[in-house]
């Protein structure tokens, strides 16, 4: 059986707030877990404690189990200097989409054929004198 540890959402509808639990992979998101072991609560600050509580000596006793933590809950554990920091690397999502990279196109001609207006006059004045 392949373990998770992930987050399971509760809460009201645009109050989310989440259990950290030890689940099987193939449950679902919401559904049934082996074990709760911690809470986030994603609507208080970013430094209160009471945003993210972990049991860590039973998250290790899971992890040393075989089960993964999501990507989510290896942030947290990071964080909570649980695991060590991960080197990660997305390149593209710094990239801009289709539509932005149109736009770059079309502005860097349109500044190309300015230069070129404004190079032209210049020319023909110097030719001029």
């Amino acid at each position: 059986m392949s373990m998770k540890i992930r987050l399971a959402r509760g809460g009201s509808k645009k109050r989310p707030f989440y259990r950290i639990v030890a689940a099987d992979s193939r449950m679902p998101r919401d559904g049934r877990f082996i074990e709760k072991l911690g809470t986030y609560n994603p609507l208080l600050a970013k430094d209160n404690e009471e945003r993210v509580k972990m049991d860590v000596e039973r998250i290790q006793h899971w992890i040393s189990q075989g089960a993964q933590p999501t990507d989510r809950v290896a942030r947290m554990l990071e964080a909570a200097g649980v695991t060590a920091k991960t080197e990660r690397n997305n390149p593209k999502k710094g990239a801009p989409g289709k539509k932005a990279q149109e736009r770059i196109e079309q502005k860097a001609s349109k500044a190309a054929a300015a230069a070129e207006a404004a190079a032209a006059p210049a020319e023909d004045e110097a030719a001029a004198e």
